[in-house]
């Protein structure tokens, strides 16, 4: 019993438990007025920050690869940008009415995201998969998210969101632009990057945990608590298993129909079920009115915390000798 304790502890991110600390120090000691305003500068530089590391970071190479094997790029991405969206919208018409409106913005919010890429390729090894192919599909997911998500968030969410042509031009110059200029200054800032790895994941996380502070603080002012319930809280947690297990099983079958080897199937299997926690709360933050990015980013974060869990156990029944390899529909 008590290594089964210490291997849950293992699993749940320490990460997850400061974000949720800063969402219950937001709910008590909200940032107001100047400070807010000063937080949102400093958060926003962070954004900036991030995706041009994420910029410099990515090599051309991974790039052009990420094109070349098409078959098992267009499944995830077919996953990732279509099914999951389709996911999102069916949650929108069936549950209105049973779960408020903001948390189900959410979760189409949700739906709409890129693939992760660090714990997708991290669980593709472990299960023994193709990590080239997970690399090149997690970053080709990515870069297309920068695009797509904004384009979709305005088609489906712009009339009930609050979305605008500019908060789309406001993401395209506080993400995109970074991204490119930090690509295009990879040949004097790679070597340095490769040498500070983790540079980046520092930036990263602490980009997150502003946003989410700042995020929750606007919505408590706002009055957040007050409109969504211990109810709602239950709901987006068994809603976000449910999706979670669907497209999980969903990628597996669907890739075995479809007569991809194991390796690549494994690759499907973690990154056309993940969503990306680091690239969401970024965009949320641009997106979106500052009362609404809290309920927003909620469904998100728990999303995040349970594919991590299941994932994780995941891999690790697939990395066992016993393992089945074939290529049918189990």
């Amino acid at each position: 019993m008590i290594n089964k304790l210490k291997n849950a502890a293992r699993v749940i991110d320490p990460f997850i438990v400061i974000m949720l600390g800063l969402v219950v120090l937001a709910s008590v000691l909200p940032v107001r007025g100047q400070a807010a305003v000063v937080a949102d500068i400093v958060t926003d530089a962070a954004i900036v920050l991030l995706f041009f590391l994420h910029g410099a970071k990515l090599s051309r190479e991974a790039i052009v690869a990420g094109f070349s094997n098409w078959r098992v790029h267009g499944v995830v991405l077919a996953t990732t940008f279509i099914v999951f969206p389709l996911i999102g919208l069916f949650m929108q018409v069936s549950l209105s009415g049973i779960i408020a409106p903001m948390i189900l913005s959410g979760f189409l919010f949700l739906t709409l995201l890129p693939s992760t890429v660090q714990s997708s390729i991290a669980f593709t090894g472990i299960a023994r998969g193709n990590v080239a192919a997970a690399v090149c599909a997690a970053s080709l997911s990515n870069v297309l998210g920068i695009f797509l998500t904004p384009l979709m968030v305005g088609l489906f969410m712009g009339a009930t969101s609050g979305v605008s042509m500019a908060a789309i031009e406001k993401i395209a110059l506080q993400l995109l632009l970074p991204f490119v200029l930090g690509h295009l200054a990879r040949p004097w800032l790679g070597g340095f990057i490769a040498k500070h790895k983790t540079l980046v994941g520092r930036v990263d996380r602490t980009s997150i945990l502003l946003v989410v502070y700042t995020a929750f603080s606007a919505s408590v002012v706002e009055g957040l608590w007050s409109k969504v319930s211990a109810v709602d809280l239950i709901s987006v947690l068994i809603l976000c298993a449910v999706v979670l297990t669907v497209v999980l099983w969903g990628t597996w079958f669907i890739s075995g129909r479809l007569g991809f080897a194991r390796e690549d199937r494994v690759v499907i299997l973690f990154c056309g079920s993940k969503k990306s926690l680091a690239s969401g709360v970024p965009m949320a933050s641009t997106l979106f009115p500052a009362a609404m990015l809290g309920p927003v980013i909620l469904p998100l974060m728990l999303f995040h915390q349970i594919q991590l869990i299941v994932c994780a156990f995941i891999a690790q029944k697939m990395k066992s000798p016993d393992t089945k390899s074939d290529t049918g529909d189990n």
